[in-house]
């Protein structure tokens, strides 16, 4: 295994290890608060945590067994999404706001920890294939979605409404859709390539 190799295992490592860590602490205030923002982004960093795993594994597979796993990664990316929508429904029904300052807080931790694992992944981003665009694609998109949690705890606190946790929540969702509509892609290109 080359140098290389190598500081990319650690890096996926790393990234995974802090998923698992934030997705207990946001998952706890979620509950706690009844946010649908904070629960679908609890539910993505568990998702980023089996990406990074099932990623750690591929790595040293062949690289048509590695498109084929990118095409299922994109099926796991939309599952925070599912969920997301079955949490926002629930909401839709009894729209109470979450309670702003921890709302917010909990986003601003998000946000410290996407950050990182977006930086120890971004060189690594173009030459790795649909494994790694899914995992940086997924730091990235997360960290997107942590600014808009922070905003929704601000105009919660201002408004006390629960819609901007409801908006924030359900656009995370549509954020990964998209995310894995070019997962997939660049899975099935590099399939593709490989049969031609």
């Amino acid at each position: 295994m080359d140098d290389k190799t190598i500081e990319l295992r650690r890096a996926v490592k790393w990234v995974a290890v802090l998923n698992l860590s934030y997705f207990g602490v946001e998952f706890t205030v979620a509950l706690l608060i009844g946010s649908v923002a904070l629960f679908a982004d609890s539910i993505d960093f568990l998702e980023d945590t089996s990406i990074n795993v099932l990623i750690l594994l591929g790595m040293s597979w062949t690289a048509a067994n590695r498109a084929r796993l990118g095409k299922l990664l994109a099926g796991i990316i939309l599952v925070p999404g599912l969920a997301t929508l079955w949490t926002a429904w629930d909401k839709f029904n009894l729209p109470v706001a979450p309670a702003p300052v921890p709302l917010s807080l909990a986003g601003a931790g998000a946000l410290a920890v996407n950050m990182s694992c977006a930086f120890l992944l971004a060189r690594y981003r173009k030459g790795g294939g649909s494994l790694m665009r899914a995992a940086y694609l997924s730091a990235r998109n997360d960290a997107f979605a942590n600014l808009a949690i922070i905003g929704a705890g601000l105009v919660t606190a201002a408004t006390a409404s629960a819609w901007p946790d409801i908006v924030v929540g359900l656009a995370i969702a549509l954020v990964n859709a998209d995310a894995a509509r070019e997962v997939y892609e660049a899975a099935r290109a590099e399939h593709q390539s490989l049969r031609a």
